[in-house]
């Protein structure tokens, strides 16, 4: 199950302008994507201060959302996964309490976080001011049917997939195929696949997902 205090940085979220919400990956914690975090937000004016952007991390307990694959069966991840997906829709619940709209919220995460991300983010079938997908894909099974996301709309929600074309997690076909999907929901979607990359984040994603950041946090979307 997931639990614990969440981290967090920048402004207030009663008085930001835009929040920026971090999933850490299997074995992490909050604190250790916390430094993604100052890297995306560099060169946004005011980041810290009232009308500047929040920053908050959930915690997984153990340092894990889901405990298999986010390609095994479902009933593998459950109870954990829908514990998770509560966890993180309830930090989205909670800034949007405070006055930021989902538009102004980006999510983003790596790895196993990247995937929980992703999935939320889909499933709530609004629009966000972006999602950043760091060598993840949509939780599934080989074989998911995923036309039950198709009922509503991410509206050219920007969302950025990066990912290995051989990473040891994350099969590319499943980023290609969480392409499409989130192409039919109308998502705006900016997929690099990088040769040879290891399990990791490079300058190259961060510099696209730090545009996608400093566009909504400037008021842009």
């Amino acid at each position: 199950m997931t639990g614990g205090e969440p981290v967090r940085a920048g402004a207030a979220a009663e008085r930001a302008r835009a929040a920026l919400v971090l999933v850490h990956g299997r074995g992490a914690t909050p604190e250790s994507i916390l430094p993604l975090g100052d890297e995306l937000l560099a060169g946004v004016d005011g980041v810290e201060r009232d009308g500047g952007v929040h920053v908050v991390a959930p915690r997984a307990v153990g340092g894990a959302w889901y405990p298999a694959s986010f390609m095994a069966p479902t009933a593998a991840n459950e109870p954990f996964l829908s514990s998770a997906r509560r966890r993180l829709e309830e930090t989205v619940d909670a800034l949007e309490a405070s006055g930021i709209e989902r538009r102004r919220i980006v999510l983003a995460g790596f790895s196993q976080g990247a995937c929980l991300a992703l999935d939320v983010a889909a499933r709530a079938q609004r629009p966000w001011g972006g999602v950043g997908v760091l060598s993840g894909g949509l939780i599934g099974p080989p074989g998911t049917d995923w036309r039950d996301l198709e009922d509503g709309s991410l509206e050219s929600t920007p969302v950025f997939l990066g990912c290995s074309d051989r990473d040891p997690h994350v099969p590319l076909e499943r980023v290609r195929e969480s392409a499409r999907v989130l192409r039919r929901l109308g998502a705006a979607v900016d997929e690099r696949i990088y040769p040879g990359m290891p399990h990791t984040v490079v300058r190259d994603e961060v510099d696209a997902l730090r545009a996608i950041v400093a566009e909504v946090a400037d008021g842009a979307r």
